[in-house]
């Protein structure tokens, strides 16, 4: 009798479970590792287990020498990064079996949600705080602002000579300019103006508004789920928020090219899926849509991608890293979540909404 049809009772476990042979061959994988890595179990069997991951870290060594003296162990945190997928946060506890083929058993399942909660509540209370701090600096910039505005005017109005009254004119412009940006960090945010919508609308809109700014060097695909259902939103608000996602994307897509580079290389991906069992912070599991905006541009630089989402944080010369910011405040007052995982050549950021139990 085979090992996989000895551990039949294993397939109804949502645990993923997998027993490895003395040689850390795999020897059974139940459905729910199969789901978590990728992978099936005829291709999976007889295989060594680290050979399934790009980098198996420390576990090659931590298995054998479990084997060798017979003693298990757990791991919390441990990172495994399927061949060709993203990294995966897991827990796992080994235990020595004594079976005819197998020597180890493996239990493993995922922590990325709670850690994914954990920064969801990092992030709202850094937003909070900087926003904050943010108006308050705005305040007391507005008001001396305001001062040498009028100075300026009334010293325009004294100068006879044109060629004096253009270095007013330069201040009074650079006043109105900075006036112009305090007033956006200032703005109440108003509440959502919610209507019975469609996400793909808002995708559209932007598709549009994107190839129209950037006719030339940016793709944009779609890759729509057809199911989702209609939720109430505010469209001008989404609109918005994933407009100046995509036109950062744009941005840096361009912002990277060379006279040699193709025209034609740049590409930005629009798409919507269903997320079931979406845990947010202080919430219970429910429906959600996901909507994906990917690019394949240099990536968010190092040294602000734990900031992007901070008021006057800009990885682009000339930019007032208010974009991002807008667009998380947008997100949020829908209750939702926006993320961004980034990386040289593709850069992805993570729309989550809830969507109405039906």
């Amino acid at each position: 009798m085979s090992t996989s049809t000895s551990f039949r009772g294993l397939d109804l476990l949502a645990t993923a479970v997998v027993l490895l042979g003395q040689k850390l061959h795999v020897k059974y994988v139940n459905p729910a590792a199969e789901a978590l890595f990728a992978v099936g179990r005829k291709s999976a069997t007889d295989h060594p287990f680290p050979s399934l991951f790009s980098d198996p870290g420390p576990l090659a060594g931590l298995l054998d020498q479990a084997i060798r003296e017979e003693r298990g162990f757990s791991i919390q945190d441990l990172i495994l990064a399927p061949t060709g997928q993203e990294a995966l946060h897991l827990n796992c506890i080994v235990t020595p079996v004594d079976l005819p083929q197998a020597a180890l058993l493996l239990e493993l399942w995922p922590i990325d949600q709670r850690l994914r909660i954990l920064r969801e509540e990092q992030r709202m209370a850094q937003h909070r705080a900087n926003r904050e701090l943010v108006r308050n600096l705005a305040h007391e910039i507005k008001n001396p602002l305001g001062g040498l505005r009028g100075s300026a005017q009334l010293l325009d109005r004294e100068l006879d000579r044109p060629s004096l009254r253009e270095y007013t004119q330069v201040i009074i412009k650079e006043a109105d300019r900075l006036q112009a940006l305090m007033d956006r960090l200032l703005t109440p945010h108003r509440p959502p103006n919610r209507v019975s919508m469609n996400i793909h609308e808002v995708c559209e809109r932007v598709r549009s508004l994107i190839l129209a700014e950037f006719p030339e060097g940016i793709r944009i695909e779609r890759d729509y789920d057809a199911g989702l259902p209609d939720f109430r939103g505010d469209p001008e608000q989404l609109i918005q928020a994933v407009l100046n996602i995509a036109r950062n994307a744009a941005q840096a897509i361009l912002g990277m090219r060379t006279p040699s580079a193709a025209p034609a290389g740049g590409e930005i991906v629009l798409r919507t899926r269903v997320a079931r069992q979406v845990a947010q912070a202080r919430r219970a599991p429910r429906l959600a849509l996901e909507l994906l905006v990917i690019d394949n541009g240099p990536g968010v630089p190092a040294e602000i991608r734990d900031k992007i989402f901070y008021p006057l944080v800009s990885g682009r010369q000339g930019g007032t890293g208010l974009g991002l910011t807008l667009a998380q405040t947008y997100v949020q007052q829908h209750q939702g979540v926006i993320e961004c995982d980034s990386q040289a050549g593709r850069t992805c950021f993570r729309i989550v909404l809830p969507l109405a139990e039906r």
